[in-house]
């Protein structure tokens, strides 16, 4: 069941934040040019979203780095990892096939190759392979260290006030969580559009290279490396920070 949580968690992830920059960059699109605090507000509400919906079953990780972030600390079993990453990249892959359908009709008049491939995975505003990997490296820190700041203090106002408690158990700590991505978007994501999850960027690049999408161009899969390695680092070394500041004791 848990699998499962986190194949719709992500797929809903990437419907709704891939939905955004199709909406954004794709000819004819009512959204067209909406510019980058509709795709950063766009993204943090799908952060929200799949963690509204399947949160309570799986916790919600939608992210391979922030399971092993999470798993590096001793905070989730390492048995549970690969099933978790394989059903996050599985759902990715299905949420840019659901966002490739609901655009079907755009892709044809949007003459812009990288637009295309915009809308499935991210790329760096100025190609610099060191650069890159260390902006994903940060702004992945900073995911696990807000997430994980979330929580502790979820958890805090449970135990001290009865009232505050009631409104986070509503379901705030999603809602601050995607105002977490958006902090982490208007203010990170500027070099390399802030993948900041492996499996956002991999499984839609994947889909990318197998769906008929007319004038596609390449994947760029020479730089598909560093939005998967660069969220791993971050992620464990957010976790670390965390944990060996005594934040969560």
């Amino acid at each position: 069941m848990v699998y499962l949580a986190e194949f719709l968690g992500t797929a809903i992830l990437i419907l709704l934040g891939g939905g955004v920059v199709a909406g954004v960059s794709l000819a004819r699109s009512k959204a067209l040019n909406g510019g980058w605090i509709v795709v950063t507000f766009g993204w943090g509400m799908a952060v929200a979203m799949a963690v509204y919906v399947v949160g309570a079953i799986s916790g919600g990780h939608i992210n391979p780095a922030v399971t092993i972030g999470l798993a590096s600390i001793g905070e989730f079993p390492w048995s549970q990892v690969p099933g978790y990453i394989a059903a996050q990249m599985a759902g990715a892959f299905v949420g840019a096939c659901l966002v490739f359908l609901a655009y079907y009709a755009h892709w044809k008049p949007t003459e812009d190759p990288e637009a295309k491939l915009g809308v499935f995975s991210t790329a760096p505003g100025v190609r610099n392979p060191i650069a890159n990997l260390t902006t994903e490296i940060i702004g992945t820190a900073m995911l696990l260290l807000g997430i994980l700041g979330i929580g502790e203090n979820a958890g805090a106002v449970s135990a001290g006030d009865a009232d505050l408690s009631a409104l986070f158990a509503m379901g705030f700590s999603p809602l601050i969580v995607g105002l977490l991505i958006l902090a982490i978007g208007l203010s990170l994501g500027g070099p390399t559009g802030y993948a900041i999850n492996p499996a956002r960027d991999l499984g839609p690049r994947i889909a990318h290279a197998l769906l008929p999408i007319p004038g596609k161009g390449s994947s760029d899969w020479g730089y598909a490396w560093i939005p998967v390695v660069g969220p791993i680092i971050g992620g464990v070394i957010g976790a670390f920070i965390w944990k060996l500041t005594n934040f969560g004791a």
